[in-house]
């Protein structure tokens, strides 16, 4: 039967006014004896995440089944990747160096030797392939050129400390993915054309309360009709090797940070590839000045795919 709107007011004062005096007695009764210890720290939680625009619920919505899709993903690759990379050695270099000659530096990952402080500049090109099933990912390499000159080696290992296809393949997940949306603020910070996509662009922040190593910081630009996932940008503290320049930060004495940037634009099968992404190596001062070390430039050309599939189930 239905119930008038003054009875249902007069029903909701007179339940709430019997909650609030129960509260008070439960109150009264939970008051605990005088305790003269220390207190304790109450644990750390994390806020509760502020209710979202609908269109940006919608938007996390969209991006979070395009993660769903590429964790599931299985898929065989083959492609040509060139790799341009600026290193600044000044933070290499002893103080004690001499302002001219050779000399070897403290370079944790391949070695370099240091004549001088001008940036040294190199590259590389491989026949590149990636293969994921289920949660293994595997890479292989053959070099083909290395600084502009040819150079043939088989199952090549990578010249660069970062780990650039992968880290770029599965950046929006550290994003997007369902599992770690709670942790972020989603605020949409404009729109911009990528293409023929009039693409929304939404930046994510770290909760307050969330450990600094689970989360990550930046923005993607999403399509907005399938949650694809067209550029990213991202800062990141768990790429491969990173042990590597948290040892560089500390000979340096400052705190490491590593910038992905990647054009995710070769899509197979409702994936996207990156054919294009760039890596900023930096060291901050406790002001938070930062020195960039290097940057890494790397570019994917002519995609083979033997197979892309994913299995996402609800």
């Amino acid at each position: 039967m239905r119930r008038s709107r003054h009875a249902g007011t007069v029903a909701a004062a007179a339940s709430a006014g019997a909650a609030l005096v129960l509260l008070s007695i439960r109150a009264v009764a939970a008051v605990p004896a005088p305790d003269h210890r220390l207190p304790q720290r109450p644990p750390q939680k994390i806020e509760t995440a502020p209710p979202a625009s609908a269109e940006l619920a919608s938007l996390l919505a969209k991006a979070a089944g395009y993660c769903r899709r590429l964790e599931s993903s299985a898929f065989d690759l083959a492609c040509r990747e060139e790799i341009r990379e600026t290193i600044d050695p000044k933070l290499d270099r002893s103080p004690a160096a001499p302002p001219s000659g050779s000399g070897t530096s403290p370079f944790l990952g391949p070695t370099l030797t240091i004549s001088t402080v001008r940036k040294i500049k190199r590259s590389f090109v491989y026949d590149y392939r990636c293969v994921r099933a289920g949660r293994a990912f595997r890479e292989v390499r053959a070099q083909l050129e290395e600084n502009g000159k040819s150079k043939v080696v088989p199952d090549a290992e990578l010249q660069i400390s970062v780990d650039v296809f992968g880290s770029a393949l599965l950046g929006p997940v550290g994003l997007f993915g369902e599992r770690v949306q709670p942790g972020f603020d989603f605020s949409i910070a404009g729109r911009d054309r990528i293409g023929s996509v009039d693409a929304v662009v939404i930046e994510a922040k770290p909760r307050p309360g969330v450990p600094a190593g689970r989360c990550l910081h930046g923005q993607a630009w999403v399509d907005p009709a399938t949650g694809d996932i067209l550029r990213i940008e991202w800062s990141e503290s768990r790429a491969g090797r990173f042990d590597v320049f948290v040892r560089r930060g500390e000979l340096f004495k400052r705190t490491p940070r590593l910038t992905f940037r990647a054009e995710l634009g070769v899509e197979q099968n409702g994936l996207r590839f990156p054919g294009r992404l760039s890596v900023e190596e930096a060291y901050l001062k406790d002001s938070g000045k930062p020195f960039v070390r290097s940057t890494t430039e790397a570019v994917y050309k002519d995609f083979k795919f033997s197979a892309v599939t994913f299995d996402v189930r609800d």
